[in-house]
């Protein structure tokens, strides 16, 4: 069992289940995440669970469950410290033939994206969201043992207290059920550079 008691919603969904060890989130269309870079838009209504804390070495490891009908459906992991400044990792969906695993970091209201492209059939993926200090490694895993980097990356105004968690969203005309289970928070699990 997991103790969600601290969780807190930014962007509440209007649907969503929460059990002892999983949630599901049903997302509601035009929701996103994205500052700025190449489209120029501001999204910031996705919606959010996370916790706050100012412990500088940990890590969190969450398992994805998806079903995402149209373009850029997504949920995955996410620090979100405001609007302008977050990193978020997950799968979104491109079409029948390939998706794109990858993640975004954004800082000072900028916001990049780095991916890969998977097979469009993968439809579960773990994700590992390590800190040390205001630097962060992103992984993933497609069995929930063998975990692979994605990125390294540092967040400007990820130093002090943040919050953590998961987070799920349809940013074109599109609903999908997004759950989430085997949630741990462990020691850190990504080690100093030697």
């Amino acid at each position: 069992m997991f103790d969600f008691k601290n969780y807190k919603w930014t962007n509440a969904p209007k649907k969503y289940t929460l059990s002892e060890d999983t949630i599901t989130i049903v997302t509601e269309p035009h929701t996103d995440l994205w500052q700025r870079t190449y489209y120029g838009f501001r999204n910031d209504n996705a919606p959010i669970l996370q916790v706050e804390t100012d412990e500088k070495y940990f890590s969190f490891t969450v398992k994805t469950e998806f079903n995402g009908k149209r373009r850029f459906d997504q949920c995955g992991i996410i620090i979100y410290i405001d609007g302008d400044n977050w990193l978020k990792a997950s799968v979104e969906h491109e079409n029948a033939e390939f998706q794109r695993l990858g993640s975004v970091v954004t800082n000072n209201g900028y916001s990049d994206w780095a991916t890969t492209d998977v097979d469009a059939k993968i439809n579960s993926v773990w994700y590992r969201l390590s800190r040390r200090g205001s630097d962060y490694c992103i992984e993933s895993s497609f069995d929930g043992v063998l975990f692979k980097q994605m990125r390294i990356c540092h967040l400007s105004k990820g130093n002090g207290r943040i919050h953590f968690g998961i987070y799920a969203c349809s940013p074109e005309d599109s609903s999908f059920d997004a759950v989430f289970t085997d949630f741990q928070i462990t020691e850190c699990k990504w080690k100093a550079h030697k």
